[in-house]
């Protein structure tokens, strides 16, 4: 009895000014004292030739940039691609963006007609559906020796759609001129085909001659090709051109001449097996180029897109047996695998001064960049993969803390009135032991 007097009143004020502080750190979020790690951190084992690895999180955004075969698959997944020799190619869903699977997705080379797809993107929206125009020697001049041609004669009058459907199927580099020259000129029409790539996030690409023809220092990657197609299959006009197996072009006076699509998965031609459910896109060839293929095809609610640079097996339509491997595998592994990047351009940046104005706000701010004009959330869905992809975003920079501004004044006016319910205790509990006689030992 005698030694418990003795410990509680000394024991009182530490245990007191313990349950204050106690009180005070239970209220802090655990964030507040671990930094956020950003998207850079989250990074996937990576070999020499290919990175496999258990989708465990969104994707780092560095894996395009990285050499040999990316791909993110869970257990289940079929075996990545196999037996496709392309120097770079890129399997994608056009509907959300998400790269499924890539190979040296952003190595810059030469795109061959394959680039047309940026030149329709950039000058379709500009010229009326449906315009006409007269051929003059001078549009077709400067076209490429070996061009391919559609037979664009001058002194013929032409609709717009049949130019561009010689630019489509029979990859028209005449047709591409007098499109040009309707379009505000050959230069004028260059500045604006590499001022879309940009717009779409296409950082390969650097344009030198619209219709793909070989030209020093003209380059694209397989990601650019991409997102090329992507754009243009939203454009009915496009949609429509690069889907279109055969038409009638015009020829002298009234009489017309048929001409077929170059694209050999679309029609089947030369012993190769039309791919099911192909909608598109383009096809090219160039002795610096080699064989170049972006196609894209539907199957039930998933569109895919597969582009092909440059085979090096040397087996005849290497190319087209390819882009049909790498279909194939992307339709059955599009579930069961998490993408290694997204074709979407990224969002800029918000103006200093909001984004300091929101960071003030604290928490309803900060959510409300993701909200739309009327306050409606425009995050995808969880789970989706734009979800994971969103994610790999949203990360705050290392090291600073993830709670909210505005939670700061509450948690610091209860940790004071913590610490003043301790204080006022221990003031209380010294002022009695002063009006109680001394405990004496026995």
């Amino acid at each position: 009895m005698i030694i418990r007097s003795l410990l509680r009143p000394a024991f009182a004020g530490p245990v007191a000014l313990t349950t204050g502080l106690a009180g005070l750190l239970t209220l802090l979020p655990a964030s507040v004292s671990t930094p956020t790690a950003t998207a850079a951190t989250a990074t996937t084992a990576t070999a020499a030739t290919a990175t496999t690895a258990t989708a465990a999180g969104p994707a780092d955004p560095s894996l395009l940039y990285r050499p040999g075969t990316q791909v993110r698959a869970t257990s289940g997944a079929p075996a990545p691609p196999k037996g496709v020799s392309a120097l770079s190619w890129v399997v994608a869903d056009a509907r959300t963006g998400a790269v499924l699977a890539a190979r040296n997705a952003h190595r810059a080379l030469p795109p061959a007609s394959t680039l047309k797809t940026l030149f329709a993107v950039t000058v379709l929206p500009r010229i009326p559906s449906d315009a006409r125009h007269d051929v003059t020697e001078a549009d077709l001049t400067g076209i490429g020796d070996g061009s391919s041609m559609v037979g664009v004669a001058p002194g013929q009058t032409y609709d717009v759609a049949d130019l561009w459907r010689g630019v489509f199927l029979s990859s028209g580099n005449d047709a591409v001129r007098v499109l040009a020259g309707m379009n505000g000129g050959w230069d004028s029409t260059i500045t604006q085909m590499q001022s879309k790539a940009r717009e779409l996030g296409a950082k390969d690409t650097r344009v030198v001659s619209p219709d793909g023809y070989d030209e020093p220092g003209q380059v694209s990657s397989a990601y650019d090709l991409t997102v090329f197609a992507r754009a243009g299959l939203k454009l009915p006009a496009f949609a429509k051109h690069c889907a279109t197996v055969d038409a009638q072009f015009p020829g002298r006076g009234d009489s017309t001449f048929g001409i077929q699509n170059t694209n050999k998965l679309l029609t089947g031609a030369d012993g190769v097996e039309r791919y099911r459910g192909l909608i598109g896109v383009k096809n090219g060839y160039t002795t610096n180029a080699g064989n170049t293929l972006v196609a894209a095809a539907r199957r039930g609610d998933r569109t895919l897109l597969a582009t092909v640079m440059n085979p090096q097996s040397g087996a005849s339509q290497a190319v087209y047996e390819e882009a049909r491997t790498l279909l194939d595998w992307g339709f059955a592994a599009a579930p069961a695998v998490t993408p290694v990047g997204s074709l979407e351009p990224p969002r800029p940046p918000s103006p200093p001064r909001q984004a300091a104005e929101e960071e003030k706000q604290g928490p309803v701010a900060r959510a409300g960049r993701a909200a739309g004009p009327g306050g409606e959330s425009v995050r995808p869905a969880a789970g989706t993969p734009s979800a994971h992809l969103a994610a790999a975003t949203r990360s705050e920079p290392a090291g600073r803390s993830s709670a909210p501004s505005g939670y700061l004044l509450p948690i610091v006016f209860i940790g004071a009135a913590c610490l003043a319910a301790s204080a006022l205790f221990l003031v209380r509990r010294a002022a009695r032991r002063r009006r109680q006689p001394a405990n004496q030992l026995v």
